[in-house]
């Protein structure tokens, strides 16, 4: 009997989850299914340009899970590109990572998903508009990260 899979990590959901060759009516299409996970191996490795290794320990996956992960994604993209047929993403056996945030104006608290190219100063508190948050751990400690000087993130609440 084989253990089940690991959940892996993912920090990036698309909000485009059809992709389909330009003058081919859909019904004339085969699909590609490329899992969520997948997606991610192939933005952590081919567009971000992190080491394999780095991207395992993102995923919270072994080397060479990820690797097969890779693998099979990028099979699977070539298989679509090559023989003109549309790429599906769904499902797959993933966690979203989310980060902690805390107001410093009001003191309420909230998680929101990880999303690449969020700017610092894009996030405000939720409850009262404020720019002055503290990224926090699940503990309620402060995130401890040079992105973070201080854990104050730049800008000030308008009251």
């Amino acid at each position: 009997m084989s253990r089940p899979p690991k959940c892996r990590r993912v920090e990036f959901l698309p909000e485009l989850t059809y992709f389909k060759p330009a003058g081919v009516p859909m019904k004339d299409l085969a699909e590609v299914i490329l899992s969520v996970e997948e997606l991610e191996a192939i933005r952590l490795k081919d567009l971000m340009g992190l080491e394999q290794e780095e991207c395992a320990v993102n995923m919270n996956v072994s080397r060479p899970t990820y690797h097969r992960i890779l693998s099979a994604a990028r099979a699977k993209v070539a298989d679509a590109l090559v023989n003109g047929k549309a790429i599906r993403v769904e499902g797959g056996n993933f966690q979203l990572a989310v980060r902690r945030y805390r107001c410093t104006g009001c003191g309420n608290e909230w998680e929101a998903p990880c999303k690449r190219g969020r700017n610092l100063g894009e996030i405000a508190c939720p409850s009262c508009s404020c720019a002055e948050v503290r990224r926090i751990n699940h503990d309620g400690t402060l995130f401890n990260c040079s992105r973070w000087r201080d854990g104050i993130e730049q800008g000030s609440c308008k009251e």
